[in-house]
Order: structure tokens, then C-alpha cells, then sequence
């Protein structure tokens, strides 16, 4: 689809929806509720009214001169004739190896391409267009591919899937020792006279700069301070009641508060939110390339190009409802779970962190991240619009349980080892709190508000009887004094 394509779709989807609007407004949209009293029917329109103002509040305004270059077009005949001609000359003009396993690896990445050629041009665009949709539409068609991946892993057995994996790298398919972070946990050292914070310079490895960057990016995400906290908290503790089964979760107290959450993760969040708010207060004014007339305005044109065409700011809202509250509580959840897969996948594949395996999957997760969170945030915020949830999203929440099924079934010894009896109670106490104010807070609160509500409008409803009834007889006597007695009024009619 071109620009001008998605801006007239775009055009169309908001106009019906204001179309939609105006005869909820007017009280002509009888049809989605039917036998629906007065009272119900102005309770619908305000809540309507309500979200639509809320979701004009939370977006920007956008400029754009509507320019169509060649970089904006479609370009399917193109893309067809190139690969056909690709495809006749490896036909034709090539001959084919006789080497088995050479001609499947190079079947398998030819069907590939060819998958990645037809979603880049005709797959559905996503919320995002900047850089350009094609790009967008490129991770949409890996993630395709990295779970039929996942599936075919899933259906091995455990020794042909490690063995599978020498495929993509000979060296992969070995068993790896775990690195153990913990040991001696000691800040300062005495009995090292040469260098007494050798642990505290041990632990800056690679990690350290990943973590700033992947909590940076993950607030993009986001985009709400406290949810990347909880998450960032969060999974600390999960090191801690996990590290039973996985030697690397065993680390020392000040690498998990200090050195990951108060130093690396806080700070990337800070840096994410202070990009947030540069974006929510950036113009989006868009103007062709060769409509500006100057170089530098050509070049700043150039670099705003990877910069997001429109900002939607999020309101989570968890304690709105509960709709909000589930769907805020799935979304940490799955956050989690994709952050232990990383540790788990590695582990039961036998891939060393530093592999390019595990820093692709990495990467592929940072694509299509942004995008899936985009779609679930919409899918909560306006249903009525967006009546189901977006294609990135349905990907990435099956590529997370695809990945735990592929742990789960290569390794179960490890995820079913005994969990320690202390770190069962804190997370049977966490639970239950959870359980107890959600109770609260979605039931028993509302219960307690709705009574109070119905017993003070009983105690006024007597009070406004009252006070009808005595401005009835005040009517009443006022029209007897004007008129006189019933006596005089017959008088004078004879």
C-alpha cells in the first residue's frame, strides 16, 4: 500500500468513525443497542464521548503535504520481474551441486526470500510507517518465519533438534558450562593487594551496556515510567527464586540492586522517558524532499525520516477497570517470560551468550516489540474501532509461548527442580496480595460505592417530595390571591 493509499484509508477510517460518533451523538444509532432505555443511551454516548476526547487528548497533530516520490510507491511488477529473473537464472543458467546438504540449506533460504518478497509488497501495513512501511512489513513476515522455526524445533526430538542446530552453525550442537556470577561477592577485597575491586570490574562484561540500551528501548516501548519499573523489579526477583535452576541467575546482591536495577536499568529508563517527552512535544510537520528548498533542510528532512510520523502518548490506566487490569497484569507477564526465554533458550540449545543467534533474536524482538505494543495499546484503548487484536501482536504473544513449550519439553528436569520453601512463600504472599486488592478494588469497592450512592438518594428523595409538594401549595394559595375566593368569582359572574 502507498502513502497516499494508507492517508485515504486512514481519511475514510476516521471520518466513519466520526460519522459513528455523530449518530451516537444524535441518537440514531439504535442497532447495536437495541431495547435500550433513555438513561442507558445517554450513559452510552457520554462514555463515547468521553474516549474519543480522551484519545484526541493522548494523540498529536499532524502536517503533511501529502507528497507521493518514488520512494512512497509500490513497487510490485518491480519486485516480480527481479525475482523472476532470479529464479530463470538459477534454473537455467546454474548448475546444481551435488552436494545434499548444500542444495537443502540453499532450498530452505530460497523459499525464504521468496516469502520475505511477497509479505515486504503485499502484507497489511502495521501502525508504524517511518522509516518506511516495507520495513514494517519485513519483520511482520520474519516473525512468520521464526515461528514456523520455533514449530519445527518443537516437533524434534530432543537430540535431533540440538543437532538441527549445526545446521545454521557447526559449532552449535556442544554441551556449554553455565558462567557462574556469584562466588565472591566481596565490593572491596583486602586479601587482593594488586587490585581489591577486581569483583566489581569482573562483573563489567558485555552485559552492562546491554542492559542500559534494552531497558532505553524497552521504555520506547512502553512508554510508562512505572510499568518498566515493576517489570525491571520484577525480574530480579525472578533471578532470585530461579537461580536454583540456572547457574547464571546466581549473582551477588549489589550486581542485582545496585550495578542492574539502580544503575543500568534506571538509567535507561530515564533516558526513554526524557526521549518520550522530547517526542510528545516534537512538531509532526511533513514536507517533500524537493519541496524544501535549502540543503540543510533537505539533510534535518533526511534524519527526521527514522523518527515516528505521529506520537500516541499511553495511558495505561491499570485501575480504570478490570478489562485494563488483566490485560496490564498479561502484558507484564508475557514481558517476563520473554525475558526468561532468553536464558532458557540458550541453555536447552546449547548456544553460548555471545552467540549471533542469540543477539539476532535479540534484535528481531526490538523490531517487532515496538509495533506489538502499539497494537495491544490501541486494542485496549478503543475496541469499538479496533475489534481485534493486531496482527505483530498475535505473532509475538505465540512466538513467547512457542518458545516456553520448546524449554519446557527439551528440558523439564530443570523447570520442575523443588523451588525453595522461603522463595514459594514470598511469591504465594506477592499472589495473594494481588488476588486480595484486586477483590477489593473491582468488587467489593464498587459494591460499597453503589450502596452508598442508592442510600443517599433514598434519604433525598423524600426531602425533594416535600419540597414539591410545598411548592405546590405555595402555587396554589398564589393563584387563589390573584383570583380572590371562590365566592367573589361567583359574584361576579352573576
Amino acid at each position: 500500500m502507498t502513502k497516499s493509499e494508507s492517508k485515504r484509508s486512514g481519511a475514510s477510517a476516521i471520518s466513519a468513525a466520526a460519522a459513528a460518533a455523530e449518530q451516537v451523538n444524535n441518537g440514531s444509532l439504535d442497532a447495536g443497542f437495541p431495547e435500550q432505555s433513555p438513561a442507558g443511551k445517554a450513559k452510552v454516548m457520554k462514555q463515547t464521548s468521553r474516549e474519543s476526547l480522551q484519545r484526541r487528548n493522548t494523540e498529536c497533530e499532524v502536517y503533511d503535504d501529502g507528497t507521493n516520490t518514488f520512494f512512497w510507491r509500490a513497487h510490485t511488477l518491480t519486485v516480480l520481474f527481479i525475482l523472476t529473473c532470479a529464479l530463470v537464472y538459477v534454473t537455467l543458467l546454474e548448475e546444481t551441486p551435488q552436494d545434499t546438504a548444500y542444495n537443502t540449506k540453499r532450498g530452505i533460504v530460497a523459499s525464504i526470500l521468496v516469502f520475505l518478497c511477497f509479505g515486504v509488497t503485499q502484507a497489511k501495513d502495521g501502525p508504524f510507517t517511518r522509516p518506511h512501511p516495507a520495513y514494517w512489513r519485513f519483520w511482520l513476515c520474519v516473525s512468520v518465519a521464526y515461528e514456523l522455526f520455533l514449530i519445527f524445533i518443537l516437533f524434534q526430538t530432543v537430540h535431533d533438534g540440538r543437532q538441527f542446530m549445526k545446521y545454521i552453525d557447526p559449532k552449535l550442537g556442544v554441551p556449554l558450562p553455565e558462567r557462574d556470577y556469584g562466588g565472591n561477592c566481596l565490593i572491596y577485597d583486602p586479601g587482593n593487594t594488586t587490585d581489591p575491586f577486581h569483583n566489581v570490574w569482573d562483573k563489567m562484561d558485555g552485559f552492562v551496556p546491554a542492559h542500559f540500551l534494552g531497558w532505553y528501548i524497552k521504555t520506547l516501548m512502553i512508554r510508562d515510567w512505572w510499568m518498566c519499573m515493576i517489570i525491571s523489579v520484577m525480574f530480579e526477583f525472578l533471578e532470585y527464586s530461579l537461580e536454583h535452576q540456572l547457574p547464571n541467575f546466581s549473582e551477588c546482591w549489589w550486581d542485582h540492586w545496585i550495578m542492574d536495577v539502580l544503575l543500568c536499568n534506571s538509567l535507561g529508563i530515564y533516558c526513554g522517558m526524557k526521549t518520550l517527552a522530547w517526542l510528545s512535544m516534537k512538531p509532526y510537520q511533513w514536507q517533500g524532499l524537493w519541496n524544501i528548498p535549502t540543503y540543510k533542510g533537505k539533510i534535518k528532512r533526511i534524519a527526521f525520516q527514522f523518527t515516528p510520523y505521529s506520537w500516541v502518548k499511553f495511558e495505561w490506566k491499570p485501575a480504570s477497570n478490570l478489562r485494563r487490569w488483566l490485560a496490564v497484569l498479561g502484558i507484564i507477564f508475557m514481558f517476563l517470560l520473554a525475558e526468561l526465554n532468553t536464558f532458557y533458550l540458550k541453555f536447552v540449545l546449547w548456544m553460548p551468550p555471545e552467540h549471533y543467534l542469540v543477539l539476532l533474536r535479540l534484535v528481531f524482538f526490538v523490531n517487532v516489540g515496538g509495533v506489538a505494543m502499539r497494537e495491544i495499546y490501541d486494542f485496549m484503548d478503543d475496541p469499538t474501532f479496533h475489534k481485534k487484536l493486531g496482527q505483530q501482536a498475535w505473532l509475538v504473544s505465540t512466538i513467547t509461548v512457542t518458545e516456553f513449550l520448546i524449554v519446557l519439553k527439551y528440558d523439564p528436569h530443570t523447570l520442575t527442580l523443588p523451588i525453595p520453601f522461603s522463595v514459594m512463600q514470598c511469591w504465594f504472599l506477592g499472589i495473594l496480595l494481588i488476588l486480595i486488592w484486586t477483590l477489593w478494588r473491582f468488587f467489593i469497592r464498587d459494591i460499597t460505592l453503589r450502596y452508598k450512592e442508592t442510600r443517599r438518594r433514598k434519604q433525598e428523595a423524600p426531602v425533594d417530595w416535600d419540597r414539591q409538594l410545598g411548592n405546590g401549595s405555595t402555587a396554589a394559595s398564589g393563584r387563589s390571591k390573584l383570583n380572590g375566593s371562590s365566592e367573589t368569582l361567583r359574584q361576579r359572574k352573576s
